[in-house]
């Protein structure tokens, strides 16, 4: 039970990794909030986490419905142990077919939406808490049709060293995971046929050392290990959890 008396804060809690690193957070002891856009997974979410888990509905692109995440959170349960800042969106397209509402809604939710979402949880948070963020092997690699998500997510990366170094002197641990390809539901999200999706995984999974795609399992085990004590000399570092793609 590492995170006992612990409460811990997941947004995008309502499917695919972050759902899998709520159920882990919940069986590891802590009271567990998740937040989303659709109230419908959230509920579907809760059920299949279990135990007193907290659904609040909220969209990371909009500061004022953040700021309503947090205060119920406060009004509930008080300050957060652990903050898992994993909301954002994958979307595709070559260079020459990428438009500027693409753009902006990739840097608006990946981005804006994950800055905002740690700025308003300072207040929130204890000393001595921890911050993950969601970064992705594309923000290291030069992976065609993903210029701007990587982009996107290298950002991300970027922001989990600054905001490392200013929040350590409450210490605040913030680092970041890395995932690689992970069989979620976000590929069927995408506008894609089913043979391109089909395609585009192949072509990844042949360019994975492991050749294979992970889990949401495998990069839930390495946020606990980001949210606990066992981590507790790391700092402002991006794990990879990529089966090799971003190293090899």
């Amino acid at each position: 039970m590492k995170l006992a008396g612990k409460i811990a804060l997941v947004t995008g809690g309502n499917s695919g990794i972050g759902l899998a690193t709520a159920k882990l957070f919940s069986q590891e002891g802590a009271k567990v909030v998740i937040s989303g856009r659709n109230p419908t997974s959230l509920d579907e979410a809760a059920l299949a986490i279990g135990g007193d888990v907290l659904t609040i509905q909220a969209d990371v692109t909009n500061l004022q419905q953040i700021d309503q995440l947090y205060d119920v959170i406060g009004k509930k349960l008080g300050k957060i142990d652990v903050l898992f800042a994993n909301a954002g969106v994958a979307k595709f397209a070559p260079l020459e077919s990428t438009t500027e509402a693409l753009y902006d809604e990739l840097f608006t939710i990946n981005v804006k939406g994950l800055y905002f979402t740690v700025q308003k949880s300072l207040t929130y948070l204890n000393d001595d808490a921890a911050i993950i963020l969601n970064t992705s092997f594309l923000g290291e690699t030069g992976l065609p049709g993903t210029s701007v998500l990587g982009a996107s997510k290298a950002a991300v990366r970027s922001l989990a060293k600054t905001f490392a170094a200013e929040l350590v002197s409450r210490g605040i641990r913030v680092n970041a995971v890395s995932p690689g390809a992970i069989t979620t539901p976000i590929y069927t999200k995408l506008d894609m046929s089913q043979a391109d999706v089909e395609a585009m995984a192949q072509n990844i999974i042949n360019q994975v050392p492991m050749k294979r795609f992970g889990t949401p399992e495998d990069i839930a085990k390495t946020v606990l290990f980001l949210s606990t004590s066992d981590s507790a000399y790391i700092l402002g570092v991006e794990i990879a959890v990529d089966g090799g793609i971003s190293q090899l």
